[in-house]
């Protein structure tokens, strides 16, 4: 087994109770999004960018209390990684609220970065949403008010052209969703 499918079997096994919309399955989405962006950026790393594509929720802070990237490292570290150090800077510049306003210093860290938020938005990135807000319990409305507080936002904010491309399809789904949503929800359409 080479370490990318290690790495897969890794957050299987990782993300296997997880079904608030941090699970396996988004890992492997925004892993696809990543090589998908990197194909079209020539010069970057692809093993950095799968690597860090594929780790990028090890540690996620709303997931579990590690420091400095445990899990991601002994991971990588078990496997006899290189570029250890490269792979945990992409990872780091991936979140969303410890990023805000700053763009990744490295190509691979920009990729992932656009993956991850390409997962956020469009049709996955609605379902994800309801997904998260249900085990958080959060109800409807707080998470309608999340797609003004940040989903909206992701569109103007993707790192490379190929991400940017895809960001503009799924930007205009949500807000056709957004506008249903409000005309089922107007006073008066339940009478």
């Amino acid at each position: 087994m080479n370490i990318t499918e290690a790495a897969i079997a890794y957050i299987e096994r990782l993300f296997r109770d997880n079904a608030g919309g941090h699970d396996a399955a988004h890992t492997l989405r925004v892993y696809r999004n990543a090589l998908r962006i990197a194909r079209s950026e020539p010069g970057c790393d692809l093993q950095v960018v799968a690597l860090a594509a594929l780790l990028h929720d090890a540690d996620d802070h709303k997931l579990f209390p590690t420091e400095n990237n445990a899990n991601a490292r002994a991971f990588l570290e078990a496997q006899g990684a290189e570029k250890i150090a490269e792979i945990i800077t992409a990872i780091n510049s991936v979140s969303f609220s410890q990023n805000r306003g700053r763009r990744p210093a490295t190509l691979e860290g920009k990729i992932v970065q656009d993956a991850d938020r390409l997962d956020a938005i469009g049709a996955i990135g609605i379902a994800r949403t309801f997904a998260f807000g249900g085990e958080r319990g959060r109800g409807l409305e707080d998470s309608i008010r999340h797609f003004h507080e940040k989903l909206l936002l992701l569109k103007d904010e993707m790192n490379t052209a190929a991400a940017r491309a895809l960001a503009e399809e799924r930007h205009a789904y949500m807000l056709g969703f957004l506008k249903e949503y409000a005309r089922e929800t107007e006073p008066g359409q339940s009478d």
